[in-house]
This record gives C-alpha cells, structure tokens and sequence, in this order.
C-alpha cells in the first residue's frame, strides 16, 4: 500500500513539473528575487515610459530610413575585421565591460547584423584555419587546413602540394581586378587566420620548415606558411603586412633585431629575401620591427610594408598598457591606420583583412578579462577605421570565426563588474564568477580535490591573470560551435542579414566590389 502510495505521488510529481507547474520554492529558485544592489541608481528618463518609446521609435526611424534608399554603390575598398573567437556571449559581456549593458560597442551600431555557421566538413566545432577558408575563399574545408578544399585532410603529406586543390582568396580576387590587398593581425603573420588571405597548405601549424619536417612530411614538397608569402604570388604582392612572427622567418642559427633566435632550419632569412625581392621589383619596400619605425615609414613614399613586432604573438592590449609595450610595439588600432594610409594610395582601391588575434587565445586560457580588452581595443579599431573612410564607397564587415565557450551567468546588477562575483551565492553557500566556461584552466580556480568546491570571496577576480571559473579541467579551452555575429556598414551592407554560410562571406563582400567569381556579370550569367 505505502509503495503504491510512493508511485502514485511520484507520478503526481511528474505531472505537475510535466505541465510546468512549480512551487514558490521551485520558482523563487529559478527567478531569485535579490537584493536591490546599494551601488546601483536607475538614470531617471529610465523610470519613464516616454523614455524607451522615444528611443524605440529613433531606431525605427534609422531602419526605415535605410531601407527606404539601399547603398548599391560599388566598393571601392572592402575591409573585413575578423575578431578571433569573438562570440556573442564576448560581446555582451565587453558592453558591459565598458561600463553598462545598454551601451554598444562601435560595430553594434552598423545598420545589418546576420549570423554565420561556422562548422568545418568535417567537424562540428571548428578552428581558425577551416574558418579562414570559409570567410576568405567562399569553400568550406576540413578542420586545421588553409586554401584547400575538402579533399585535403589535415596532415596529408602530398594532397595540398597540387594546384588542384588550392582555392582562392578574395585578396587574390581583388589583386587580379587592379586593387591592392593587405593584412593586419595581433597574432603571427603566419597564424591560421591570416594565413588564409594567401596559404594553402594541409596543416595550419605549418608555419615554418621545421614545423613540415617533424610531421614527418617533405619540406621540399611542402611549402611552409612564411615562404608562401614571401614568395608565392597572392603573399609577394600584398602591399601591407603586419603582425608577429618574425622567428618565423629566420634561421635558428640567426638572430633577430632583439638578440632572439628564429625557428628555421633551411639556414633562410625570408626578411632579408622580401627586402630583396622589392629591390628586384623596382619598389619601395620597408620592413620594420617596431612601434619607432612603423612611425618613423614615410607611407607616402613606400609600395610595400612588412611589420613583423614580435618573435610570435604580440601582447595583449591590456597588458601593452600595464608593462608599458605601447611604447614599443603598436596597437591594432596603430596597424589599422597605417594600412588604410597606404592603401588608399591605389586609385582603384583596396582590400584589407585585419584580425584581434589574441580574444581567442584569452579565452583558450580562461582570462575573460584580457579576452574584453582587447575586443574593446577590436572595436576602437574598427570605429577609427570608419571615421577614416567614406561609408559610401568603403563596405566594412566584422565577423569572428567561432566562439568559445564562456557564458554570462547569476544574476548580477545592472552595473555591476561583469568581472566579479555573482550576488547570489550556490547552493553549497559559495560565490561563483558572472563570466565562466564550460571547461578549460579555470577548473583550478573552480574545484580543489582536497577541500571541494573553491572559495573565491577573498580573490581579485579582476586581476588579468585570473582563470575564470571553468566546469570540465582541460589545460586549454575549447572552442564553441555555435553561430556567430556579422556586422556589415558600406557598400551592399544590406546583403549580410539573415542566417547563412560562412562561405557566403566573401561572395557578398566580392558582389559588393564586383570583383572574382561573384560579380555583377557573372551574377548574371
């Protein structure tokens, strides 16, 4: 009798929470009602209902407007802002980083906004060489290779050495119908994503001849990612590069301008070879290695301009700030302006792809805060570089390659530090970060198998080198699979709406610019 009296209540139970019912336990749990934050004051307008009528019918008047007289003017110069594992979440959190969640960061305010998937072929979570391919070169290919097609697999020793399997970029696009094309990164020059701008090679880690060789593939086969573009043709005539890497183009037995040893093993200095490579071709070529000599070029009387800052990544935005580096090496935000200077010297105009390297690596290490400044520092850049060109002839699209897996989680205050402490405690009466990830490093800062789970109360959670609180231990995080944003302001910017391919990207920025495989003409044949 008592067990069926258990059974009939557990049924009972099931029932109500089948139809949703809950208690004022079950509910206050899921919709906690928190103590009203002593730091927070609501702006007055925002008590009133005028207030978000008027500003709800501003942003209806800005929409109909703009789609009342639709920009159909061909682009001139076409710049895409890639924020590396930029997701949605980061975004959010960096409005609020900035201060308040009803700020926007500049690309925000671009009048279209549309979602792109990310997978690669072969995988439902992909990495930053499978996604260059897609935004670059419109063709979808398998995870960790660059300007190939799918027929490629990672590693493969021979599949990438034939031209048959190589795809094309928009910079070659753009090349081939009279502009001139460039690169800007915060990671290696020869990192996945910009890499894709001119590479093609079966495994993204590639990067020098040592890096062939000990994958127990041919270096003479096998072009490695730095001799591509210094000598292969898209790379040759990129009129602009900036970034890290420059052990990358060195011999190991070779030092840089800092005493540090390259990486190579072929006895090749590529530097050395790219400077005389414009000599040959009669043009002004400038290397330069710091933030003194990126000043001190003379852009009006230069044709090409390598910038190589660091022996690998250059640092974090935050932490040039903190270790005083911005004095020595130059922002993103140094690098855009400088190769939107030479690159408007082109009559016919430009491409320009310019990547926040190092949001995705922040993330990889759970460091949420080094991941929102320099996503800030992305969307300074990108807020100069359309002060400094005409919304009429100039598309500008910023887009990520994935996401990563951090979410914004408790219920905090209004304005509250997204880098702090949720309000509410758990259950087991401890604190838990706002920011956290699905898994990754920050599990150290998340549970001790000595004592449980971590308490956090006395910690500085907005110390820059603080792991964000992670669910599963891995010594780096993993990368999210889901949908990521595209801003679009410029020539054809109502194109980038709705939810499509990745490998749209480039088809709709090469229509707008009527150039490669998706112009006009060959629309309309």
């Amino acid at each position: 009798m008592r067990k069926s009296c258990l059974i009939l209540c557990s049924l009972a139970l099931l029932a109500i929470q089948a139809r949703g019912d809950l208690s004022d336990e079950q509910e206050n749990a899921q919709h906690p009602r928190l103590i009203s934050s002593r730091d927070f004051e609501a702006l007055n307008e925002e008590l009133d209902t005028r207030f978000w009528h008027d500003k709800a019918q501003s942003i209806l008047a800005d929409k109909v407007a703009k789609y009342k007289k639709l920009n159909e003017n061909r682009a001139k110069n076409v710049i895409l802002f890639l924020g590396d594992g930029m997701s949605v979440h980061t975004v959010t959190a960096t409005r609020a980083f900035m201060g308040d969640s009803n700020m926007q960061v500049s690309f925000e305010k671009f009048p279209y906004l549309g979602l792109s998937k990310t997978y690669a072929v072969n995988e439902r979570t992909p990495d930053s060489a499978n996604t260059a391919t897609a935004y670059l070169t419109g063709v979808k290919a398998n995870y960790g290779t660059i300007g190939v097609t799918a027929q490629v697999q990672r590693g493969d020793c021979v599949a990438a050495t034939t031209n048959s399997t190589h795809v094309q970029s928009i910079a070659q696009w753009a090349q081939e119908a009279g502009k001139w094309a460039g690169l800007v990164t915060t990671a290696r020059v020869t990192h996945a994503s910009p890499a894709g701008v001119y590479a093609h090679v079966a495994d993204r880690n590639w990067e020098h001849d040592g890096e062939i060789v000990s994958s127990g593939c041919s270096a003479e086969e096998n072009t490695d990612i730095a001799r591509q573009l210094v000598e292969w043709p898209v790379g040759q005539e990129l009129r602009v590069i900036m970034g890290g890497g420059r052990s990358y183009f060195r011999d190991q037995a070779q030092h840089d301008e800092t005493g540090v040893l390259g990486l190579r093993t072929d006895g090749r200095d590529l530097i050395q070879d790219w400077q005389d490579i414009k000599k040959q071709q009669g043009a002004e070529g400038k290397y330069v290695w710091s933030l003194k000599g990126l000043l001190e070029t003379d852009l009006n009387k230069t044709d090409y301009l390598l910038g190589l800052f660091e022996t690998s990544h250059l640092p974090y935005h935050g932490d040039r700030q903190r270790t005083h580096w911005d004095s020595a090496e130059p922002s993103l935000s140094d690098m855009t302006a400088s190769a939107i200077n030479l690159l408007s010297k082109n009559d016919k105009g430009y491409f320009l792809f310019v990547e926040s390297g190092r949001i995705d690596m922040a993330h990889h290490a759970t460091q949420a805060k080094k991941a929102l400044e320099d996503t800030q520092e992305f969307a300074a850049a990108i807020e100069m570089a359309r002060k400094m060109t005409d919304v009429e002839d100039t598309l500008i699209v910023v887009t990520s390659d994935h996401s990563h897996t951090m979410s914004i989680n408790g219920y905090p205050y209004r304005r509250q530090n997204i880098l702090s402490l949720a309000p509410n405690l758990a259950d087991d009466e401890l604190p838990f970060t706002i920011l956290s990830y699905a898994n990754g490093p920050g599990f150290a800062d998340t549970f001790s198998s000595a004592s449980g789970r971590v308490d956090l109360s006395h910690v500085d959670t907005t110390n820059p080198e603080f792991e964000f609180q992670a669910t599963v231990p891995l010594s780096s995080e993993t990368h999210g699979a889901e949908d990521v944003g595209v801003f679009a302001s410029g020539p054809f910017e109502h194109l980038f709406t709705g939810n499509f391919e990745q490998s749209s990207i480039p088809a709709m920025m090469a229509h707008a610019a009527n150039i490669g495989p998706f112009a006009k003409d060959k629309l309309d044949d």
